[in-house]
């Protein structure tokens, strides 16, 4: 079943919202050559502390730190740790999340380390984010489900092809609905399978509905394994892969991006899509 929130809610889950997008930023300064990805972890501790907020991610299924540092083939769930030394050329996602009075707020975003990167990994990123954006203009009224995938599929097909020949939409991970528990139905695919998304497994879209849309794309295949520490997810081929999310609520008044500071105002203006009211103020 989908948790329907109510503004009341939808408004503690800004707050945690917040704290990601504090995260974000704290740990996009410090996401550079030489750092550790144990670095970044700390940073992001003395946010949530600062926030007083409770980290998601540290236990969730014996998960062992704060957050997700996921380099280069890594495509999500890399684990923090003090041997990852960050250098020029790489590229990590940051997926991080937050618990405010048991409301809970995720999300990514993939950035560079440093310089020296080719053309097709700065590729690479924009068209992850920008289908991430693609889904989420896509939540409004009278959408089901499948319309958010459909919007980031088709944004990734319609783009030119990289020198590698393609890009995956990885298949076995995608987004999910988020409120009182950090993961929750429905289960969002970021590519369109009618045979998948039947019934309940394609609700209509209505006020109160929350989704974390995260589209995970590769330089490769779509093909993914997790290593022997039961978390790191990893491109069968190696290739180098991309991971934007964003939590989202749609309300009467349109959607509101509760992990951004604008509430997706700016990005959702310029695909014409008017955002809902922050109810923080």
């Amino acid at each position: 079943m989908v948790e329907i929130k109510t503004p009341e809610q939808i408004a503690k889950m800004r707050e945690a919202g917040l704290v990601v997008a504090a995260i974000h930023a704290a740990t996009r300064e410090a996401a550079v050559p030489g750092s550790t990805t144990k670095d970044l972890d700390e940073v992001a501790r003395k946010v949530i502390a600062e926030h007083g907020a409770k980290s998601n991610f540290l236990g969730y299924g014996g998960f062992p730190a704060t957050i997700c540092t996921s380099v280069n083939e890594v495509v999500v769930h890399g684990i923090p740790d003090d041997k990852t030394v960050l250098k020029d050329g790489d590229i990590i996602s940051i997926d991080a999340g937050a618990i405010i009075d048991g409301w809970h707020g995720d999300a990514a975003y993939t950035a560079f380390v440093g310089g020296g990167h080719a053309p097709e990994l700065i590729e690479l990123s924009r068209v992850t984010e920008e289908s991430m954006w693609a889904g989420i203009a896509a939540v409004k009224k009278g959408n089901k489900l499948i319309d958010v995938s459909r919007a980031i599929e088709s944004y990734i097909r319609r783009q030119p092809r990289p020198s590698t020949g393609k890009y995956g939409i990885v298949e076995d991970y995608g987004g999910h609905g988020i409120g009182s528990e950090m993961h929750m139905d429905p289960h969002l695919l970021n590519y369109v399978d009618k045979r998948r998304m039947l019934g309940r497994h394609n609700p209509k879209l209505i006020p109160g509905f929350c989704l974390a849309i995260e589209p995970m794309v590769s330089l490769g295949t779509a093909r993914t394994e997790v290593l022997e520490d039961d978390w790191t997810v990893i491109t069968t081929d190696g290739s180098w892969s991309s991971h934007w999310e964003h939590s989202v609520a749609l309300t009467e008044s349109g959607p509101l991006v509760l992990t951004m500071p604008d509430g997706g105002k700016a990005k959702l203006a310029e695909l014409g899509v008017a955002t809902a009211p922050d109810p923080l103020g």
